[in-house]
């Protein structure tokens, strides 16, 4: 059976969305996995009592201070969580606008068989 424009369009947006769910999730892991290193990090430099530290900006190492670098990665992991925070709204999204296309194409497939059996 041959689908219709109509269901041709809504199969083309239903795999549009699903590429836009895998981008937004592989997107959220990645901050995820950020997040956890920034975690690491924070708690690693809880531990130390030297008020200098050394931070990895690429190739080499750095000299900061405890406070700065305390300082640094508490507000990239802010950044972070905002950053997946709007991920999880834009999944949220994706997953309604998902769900409305599948019912949309679910509806007119019937519609076609019907119409074809007839």
């Amino acid at each position: 059976m041959k689908l219709s424009p109509e269901a041709q369009q809504i199969l083309m947006e239903l795999q549009t969305y699903q590429q836009q769910m895998q981008t937004v999730l592989m997107q959220k892991e990645s901050l995820n996995i950020q997040n956890m290193e920034i975690g690491k990090a924070l708690e690693e430099l809880g531990k130390t009592e030297h008020d200098d530290v050394y931070k990895a900006v690429g190739p080499i190492l750095i000299k900061s201070t405890k406070k700065d670098l305390n300082k640094e990665l508490n507000e990239k992991k802010e950044m972070v969580d905002i950053r997946v925070k709007s991920l999880q709204k834009q999944e949220v999204r994706l997953k309604e606008k998902l769900k409305e296309a599948q019912e949309r194409f679910e509806e007119i497939f019937k519609e076609q068989e019907k119409s074809s059996a007839e």
